[in-house]
């Protein structure tokens, strides 16, 4: 069922609100000087009203019960913020210039996380356009939308949207991510929008006033849970079904990222995201393009990605949190918080193999059991990273990985997410080193609502016993202390970082091959230094070595197999800065000696072998 203001043609459009519980409604046409329009009542509870359009565009609200004045649930724009009129789009009037655009698979993405607001200074989709030629040139071919759903204020990170239809009027409207997505698709690079589907910001959350969007029978740490499985759940389950469609439709998404689906609570026999997943999967048959579904789970459940048919929900990927936790555990050696679990090199291997670590066993930071088997899925069913918005975010101080370990550690988070067999992502600034923090940041109008947030904020970093205050998070200065210096990638270690990322990114598009493709396997030393995984593919056989000690460490022959390889990446090289490689450039069956904290690429090319 369509809901939201939109034109049946040029001079019609059409109302359509669900509100079902509500004994009269009624639209006022704010831009018309007030004028009221009754509206009627289908059996479902969907109240509708058409206008013919006077060339004065729409700004407009909705009356409830002859009281209460409300922006519209499902609000294409919200010009003035989230307490007031909303504005119809004329998505029509929009020339699109991406018909050629074909999607790639997940398997080829290399994806590129950012947030609007601080990837530059002016903080808007049409600065963040003047940047696509750089990624372009650095081998982006996917980029990450942290979420644009209206939100209060000027400053946040997006998850404390109210309006999930509407595109944030700071960051230049709808216009603004339609011109976004058109120059990324002519570019090549496929666009993902961060969505969320598990719960509503506080201040302008007025969907309450509407219906039973929500439910107390659970809870979220963000706020009050989705009413997706009790009574009047069929409207709620279609306004996220739409609002999915709508992102497709009306803006050219090439896939969503569904923040934390372990807040969508939902008993019934086809819960909300196998739903979804179904619905989504005939759109794009019907419209003939590829759209994907990508979900944040801390679940470590296999289902979320397993086919229907088996039970599965048929989401396409998952984040991969475990690949993080066990590489940013040895790297900086912290063992607080969830990092506790993951304090054992071997942890690396266990991911490179097989995606989570804990498939069920014990977690002493649950103190539980946790997770299930992930031995099945294919590598283009996970997206790997060693830095996002939530894991830099969520410190105490939002530092990032280059705060936290040397230039070398660096080098080896980098060759270990793009060289693994798995969908890599990155996260702005860091291929060159980005030393400004990522903060958290808020810019709510009601102030009892500011404190509530810095004190949440104080104990969610207990657990990880940070010691100080955390910045301020309604602080305009916290907000600009975030914002991308990207004047600092001209500095010499940056600049050199920046090249070997675009070296790495090279290397994995000609040489390695992910999804069902590629066989691979990982193994270990037995003594916590060395992670060996060797990926097979149509293209190229390759091993990698990865030394996590911060000594130099002994490649011994009988860990390795005997077929010739030859060398074509080794972060010690000194043309990045490192000591200097002591691994030959042919490997050989003997004993070899290791940089600390680098990583060597050997190739068997199948090709020269064959011909």
């Amino acid at each position: 069922m369509k809901i939201g203001a939109y034109y049946i043609d040029s001079n019609i459009c059409e109302f359509r609100v669900w509100a079902p519980l509500v004994e009269r409604m009624e639209l006022i046409l704010v831009s018309r000087g007030g004028q009221v329009r009754s509206m009627r009542r289908d059996s479902l509870g969907y109240w509708r009203a058409s206008v013919r359009n006077d060339g004065s565009g729409f700004d407009y609200l909705f009356r409830i019960n002859a009281l209460t004045d409300r922006p519209d649930p499902a609000s294409h724009m919200q010009p003035d913020g989230v307490h007031n009129a909303s504005r119809v789009v004329a998505h029509q009037s929009f020339s699109w210039r991406d018909e050629e655009w074909k999607c790639l698979s997940l398997a080829q993405m290399i994806m590129y996380e950012i947030h609007i607001g601080t990837f530059t200074e002016e903080g808007t989709f049409d600065s963040a356009i003047t940047r696509l030629d750089y990624l372009q040139d650095l081998g982006i071919n996917a980029i990450e939308i942290m979420p644009v759903a209206q939100f209060p204020g000027t400053r946040n990170w997006g998850y404390d949207g109210v309006y999930p239809f509407a595109v944030q009027a700071s960051y230049g409207g709808p216009d603004g991510l339609k011109r976004f997505v058109n120059e990324c698709h002519l570019r090549g690079i496929a666009v993902i929008l961060d969505v969320v589907y598990n719960h509503l910001g506080p201040e302008g959350n007025y969907l309450r006033d509407f219906g039973p969007y929500f439910t107390d029978r659970y809870s979220t740490p963000w706020g009050e849970a989705l009413n997706f499985d009790g009574e009047y759940s069929n409207g709620v389950r279609n306004y996220f079904i739409e609002n999915a469609l709508h992102w497709f439709s009306e803006y050219h998404i090439d896939a969503l990222r569904l923040d934390a689906i372990h807040g969508i609570y939902d008993v019934s026999a086809r819960h909300f995201l196998r739903e979804l997943a179904e619905r989504v999967k005939e759109y794009a048959k019907q419209e003939g393009r590829i759209h994907f579904l990508i979900a944040e789970s801390d679940l470590n459940d296999p289902s979320v990605v397993s086919d229907p048919r088996n039970g599965g929900f048929g989401i396409d990927a998952l984040w991969c949190d475990d690949f993080h936790h066990a590489l940013h555990t040895v790297l900086t050696g912290e063992s607080s918080g969830y990092y506790r679990d993951f304090d054992k090199v071997e942890n690396i291997e266990l991911s490179l193999s097989e995606g989570f670590v804990y498939s069920g066993q014990y977690s002493e930071h649950r103190k539980r059991n946790h997770g299930a088997s992930s031995a099945g899925l294919t590598p283009d069913q996970f997206v790997v990273f060693s830095q996002n918005h939530d894991q830099v975010g969520n410190r105490l101080n939002g530092e990032r990985l280059s705060s936290l370990i040397s230039f070398e550690g660096l080098k080896l988070a980098a060759g270990v997410v793009l060289l693994s067999p798995y969908i890599p992502m990155l996260f702005m600034g860091e291929e060159y080193g980005e030393e400004a923090p990522f903060l958290y940041f808020v810019s709510h109008s009601d102030q009892g609502l500011n404190e509530s947030i810095k004190e949440g904020r104080k104990k969610e970093h207990e657990a990880f016993k940070w010691q100080g205050e955390p910045l301020d998070p309604v602080s305009k200065e916290t907000f600009e202390r975030s914002v991308l210096r990207w004047d600092t990638m001209r500095l010499d270690k940056n600049a050199v970082l920046l090249k070997l990322y675009a070296e790495l990114i090279h290397l994995r598009k000609t040489l390695l091959l992910t999804g069902t493709e590629a066989a691979r396997r990982s193994w270990s030393d037995g003594k916590g230094q060395l992670v060996f995984l060797e990926i097979i593919g149509s293209a190229a056989d390759v091993i990698v070595i990865m030394n996590f000690s911060e000594r130099e460490s002994l490649v011994q022959s009988g860990q390795m197999i005997s077929e010739s390889r030859e060398k074509v990446f080794d972060s010690s090289d000194l043309k990045w800065l490192g000591p200097g490689s002591s691994m030959p450039d042919t490997f050989v069956v003997e004993d070899m000696r290791m940089r600390p904290h680098s990583i060597v690429l050997y190739v068997k090319d199948k090709g020269a072998t064959e011909r």
